[in-house]
């Protein structure tokens, strides 16, 4: 088994009951059976189709068997979302507070967003006009969840903004993304790390939203022609640079045998915690001094070690609440099993060919392999712009 035939069949697994229960319009029913939140469906959905999303939009898949379990994971997704967004649809999922589920609704559909962002080609220009006019009124509807503006959540507004814009909602408020973009910077502390709004958390958490999210934003809105306000025009490249440098601090928290540091909120998205690397790795923003059959290597052996646990997936092939099998008390209140579907952000590089670099290269120990094992190593340099 090659490792990305590795890779392929893990994301299949983790997937695949997500896709399947959605495609057959009995995901809100799935996920009942772990939570009462009616939320948790369009959870679970927005993050499974946003870790696939660079995989459904790779033109240059040379393999048969991962050609036809694209194209199969294509349709899912774009029934998926039909399925969603259906008024008709008595399982519809909810892109609003109707049910009293709060904002989460947002958090939910902003993930739904960046799925769409990163897939254009499959995700929405393969939408028929019913299905786009519909996912339209409900992202129009989450966008009045949004009832502070004093931390990340801003992003999520903005991710649904960026959505709207390119589903061809003539009255998107691209103003929005820049407003984050403003907030972003301000919260910048150093060394490629972001706070959540002005405090500071050590967590994960700039791996799990805040670099994606704002790295695809950027990529996509380096200028707001909108914007009638002076807008700070070295912003995206002080956020790829700063990304180039947390993409090094994200390596270096993998352990010679993948294991990782545990700490912070939201830890039972898992190996979700290195989207921001894999991200990198997709897109090509990688420290020099990091190789893509490095980061390959490193990413495989956190895979390995953290599928390796028992109660991973539990009788009905859906993920547990844990970070290493079935660990429920480590989860925060409002985690529940859709949450854990963010994990699959680190399944990005699949949407490289199997001719790049990063699959292409040979097996390369990563730096906390090469430390312990009394190899040369550069040390580590703080960032400074």
């Amino acid at each position: 088994m090659t490792t990305r035939t590795f890779w392929l069949a893990q994301m299949e697994k983790i997937a695949r009951p997500v896709l399947e229960a959605a495609a057959s319009n009995r995901l809100r029913k799935e996920m009942a059976r772990y939570s009462k939140n009616p939320n948790t469906a369009l959870t679970a959905l927005g993050r499974t189709l946003a870790g696939l999303a660079p995989w459904l939009e790779l033109e240059a898949v040379f393999d048969a068997k991962e050609r036809q379990l694209q194209k199969e994971f294509r349709q899912l997704a774009l029934a998926n979302i039909a399925h969603a967004v259906d008024p008709t649809n008595p399982e519809k999922l909810d892109f609003s507070d109707a049910n009293g589920t709060g904002e989460q609704p947002l958090v939910a559909a902003a993930f739904l967003a960046h799925a769409l962002i990163r897939a254009p080609k499959q995700l929405i220009k393969q939408l028929s006009e019913v299905t786009r006019q519909q996912l339209l009124h409900e992202f129009r509807c989450s966008r009045d969840l949004l009832q502070h503006d004093d931390d990340s959540w801003v992003l999520f507004a903005a991710m649904v903004e960026a959505a709207l814009h390119q589903l061809g909602d003539p009255n998107c408020d691209l103003l929005r993304i820049n407003h984050a973009f403003s907030l972003l910077d301000q919260w910048y502390i150093g060394d490629g790390i972001y706070g959540d709004g002005t405090s500071f958390a050590n967590d994960y958490y700039n791996s799990f939203v805040i670099q994606p999210m704002l790295v695809d934003l950027v990529k996509r809105y380096p200028v707001i022609a909108t914007n009638p306000q002076p807008q700070d025009l070295s912003f995206p490249t002080k956020v790829m640079a700063r990304g180039t440098r947390f993409a090094q601090l994200q390596e270096l928290l993998i352990n010679t045998d993948g294991t990782y540091p545990v700490y912070g909120r939201l830890m039972c998205y898992r190996f979700g915690c290195f989207q921001h690397l894999a991200q990198a790795a997709l897109q090509g923003f990688l420290p020099e001094t990091l190789s893509g059959g490095q980061v390959r290597s490193a990413l495989t052996a956190v895979m390995k070690k953290v599928l390796s646990a028992p109660d991973t997936f539990d009788k009905h092939g859906f993920l547990t609440v844990g970070v290493y099998g079935s660990q429920p008390t480590m989860g925060e209140p409002e985690i529940n099993v859709g949450s854990c579907y963010l994990c699959l952000g680190v399944m990005l590089p699949l949407g490289l060919s199997e001719i790049t670099s990063f699959w292409a290269e040979p097996a390369t120990d990563w730096t906390a392999k090469k430390i312990w094992s009394s190899q040369p190593v550069q040390r580590d340099q703080a960032y400074q712009e």
